[in-house]
């Protein structure tokens, strides 16, 4: 390399060119509906397009570009234009996967994005190497990583790199959802042996943080009493 011609042979060569919106030939001028060539119709949280009696929702209004969440918003839609409702797209919580091999899935915050935005975050970290069926299956070179608030166990964001990572991932996208935190997944039973027990591995990582020099000077107060 360094500046020299070289060859690699490979069997497929893939080109992602990306996607432009198809808005041209709707009329949307004539409707007073704004939209750019590049980033498609122009909506509000609530999918208002710019004539507030139109809805826009998907692809073609979305910076998620997904399938699963084209569905979700058209479910605000549904809300907002039939039933006057107040759903709001920034409410969503968007997971989205990679289908490589392995997969690659993500939901919520990455550190540098919660940062951004005010939050502390800290970080568990748990390789499939040391999840039994990981290993019984082949998998054990994935990894998990959860995001939480510091001082807290509030879940601000996954990342989740396994042969399943998609089928996988909804667990601590449902938690999200709920407002519910490591601790609850700490408190769920997850069946052994199984690749989504490394939730319930995080989840005991983050359970260990809270035993602190006090509480440990506490249980041995209490069990030198009650021995």
């Amino acid at each position: 390399m360094a500046g020299r011609p070289a060859e690699v042979e490979v069997d497929e060569i893939l080109v992602g060119v990306g996607r432009a919106p198809n808005v041209k030939g709707l009329g949307l001028e004539a409707a007073g509906v704004q939209f750019d060539a590049r980033e498609g119709v122009k909506v509000n949280d609530r999918l208002q397009t710019t004539n507030r009696r139109i809805y826009a929702a998907g692809d073609v209004a979305s910076a998620f570009q997904f399938t699963h969440t084209a569905d979700a918003q058209a479910r605000i839609v549904i809300q907002n234009a039939l039933f006057l409702g107040r759903a709001r797209t920034s409410a969503l919580v968007v997971p989205w996967c990679t289908y490589t091999d392995p997969e690659v899935a993500h939901v919520g915050l990455r550190p540098e994005e919660a940062q951004t935005r005010g939050i502390k975050v800290r970080t568990f970290t748990q390789e499939f190497g040391e999840v039994d069926r990981a290993v019984l299956d082949g998998d054990g070179e994935g990894l998990a990583k959860v995001h939480v608030e510091e001082g807290t166990d509030r879940i601000v964001g996954a990342t989740l790199v396994a042969s399943h990572a998609g089928e996988m991932l909804s667990e601590i996208t449902a938690a999200m959802v709920g407002k519910q935190g490591l601790r609850t997944i700490a408190s769920a039973i997850h069946p052994y042996p199984t690749q989504s027990e490394v939730w319930k591995r995080l989840a005991d990582q983050y359970q260990r943080t809270r035993l602190t020099p006090g509480v440990k000077k506490l249980f041995a107060r209490w069990f030198a009493w009650t021995r």
